[in-house]
Formats: C-alpha cells, sequence, structure tokens
C-alpha cells in the first residue's frame, strides 16, 4: 500500500512539473454522501486536461447502515474554448470496491439492501460533459454529468455484518455514472 501510494505520488509530480496548470479539487456531490474526495486536474495542451478524482468512505452508520467504498475516476477532456474555462467534453473509466448494508441506493442498484449485504467490485467507463466558471484568478467551480456503463461483480450476505455468503453474482449497470458540483483551487 506505502508503495503505491509512493509510486502515484511520484508520477503526479513528474507530470505536474511538465504542465502549465493544474487544479485541486473537492466533489460537493461526494460530500453529501459522507464520502472524502480528492481531485487533480492536469493540463496536457492547450484545449486538453486530464482530471483524476478518488473518493473514499470508511464508515458504518448507525443499525449496522453502511456504505464503505473507495473509487477512482480518470477522466481526459476536450474544451471547446480554452482548458478550465468553459464547456467541455469527456471520457472517464472508473473503477473501485465496496461494502453496502441497510442504504437506498438511486437507479434500482440492490433494492434489496434493508436485509442484505452486498460486497465486491466494479469496473467500466462512460462520457461526460460540463462546464467550468472562472471565479478568480485561483478559484474555479465546476458542474459535470457523465452516463456510461459499470460492471459489478458481487457476493450477497444474509445480514449487514454476519452470516455465509449466499450467492456470487454480478450486474451490468447502464445509466449516470458521474456527477460533480466542485470548487478548484488552480496553481499556475
Amino acid at each position: 500500500m506505502k508503495k503505491g501510494i509512493i509510486i502515484l505520488v511520484s508520477l503526479l509530480l513528474s507530470v505536474t512539473a511538465f504542465s502549465q496548470h493544474i487544479g485541486i479539487k473537492n466533489n460537493l456531490v461526494y460530500d453529501a454522501t459522507l464520502t472524502p474526495n480528492l481531485g487533480l486536474e492536469i493540463g496536457l495542451g492547450k484545449k486538453s486536461t486530464l482530471d483524476l478524482n478518488v473518493g473514499y468512505n470508511p464508515f458504518t452508520f448507525s443499525d449496522h447502515k453502511k456504505f464503505k467504498h473507495w473509487l477512482v475516476q480518470p477522466e481526459y477532456r476536450y474544451w471547446f474554448c480554452e482548458k478550465f474555462n468553459g464547456t467541455f467534453f469527456g471520457v472517464h473509466a472508473h473503477g473501485g470496491e465496496f461494502s453496502v448494508a441497510g442504504k437506498h441506493l438511486p437507479f434500482g442498484i440492490f433494492p434489496n439492501l434493508e436485509g442484505y449485504r452486498y460486497e465486491g467490485y466494479f469496473y467500466g467507463g462512460g462520457i461526460s460533459i460540463g462546464h467550468q466558471w472562472i471565479l478568480s484568478k485561483r478559484w474555479n467551480f465546476e458542474a459535470s454529468i457523465g452516463v456510461g456503463y459499470a460492471r459489478i461483480e458481487y457476493d450477497k450476505y444474509p445480514c449487514p455484518n454476519c452470516g455465509p455468503k449466499i450467492e456470487s453474482s454480478h450486474y451490468n449497470y447502464w445509466g449516470p455514472t458521474k456527477a460533480t458540483v466542485s470548487f478548484i483551487y488552480l496553481i499556475h
């Protein structure tokens, strides 16, 4: 784990040394789900950026409700005006792991969460569109939405904390895969 973090930080520092703009961001939509998150957007060219968002939720709530997960979502963005300003089109990938019980998830994913726990992983990708507004020299505001696919592989258990595995299965999800409302601090 430590080795992976050191490699990731080294890679990001080497890439950022050659880029003209870097944005550090926080997604308020993830914050609303109590998921600590951090994003990094790096300028690649006059009209392109690479956006990398990560989120990690380690919390168990009252009555054994949980929405534990981690996710990584890199995205290549093409900007219609200039990077970090105006409308962009993106292509993203995503992946992560989860342990969910007792929570209502949107779009009909795992409708029986009241009496079961689901653990597994997911991966996939999609497309997005968004817009950034310049607030000041160092601050931007962003909103985006994305749709796509996620392959969800999971194990089902009879209760939030106990019991033998009932089944292993998968779910092919098509629908919204990304939503951001973010404040961005720009480093020039």
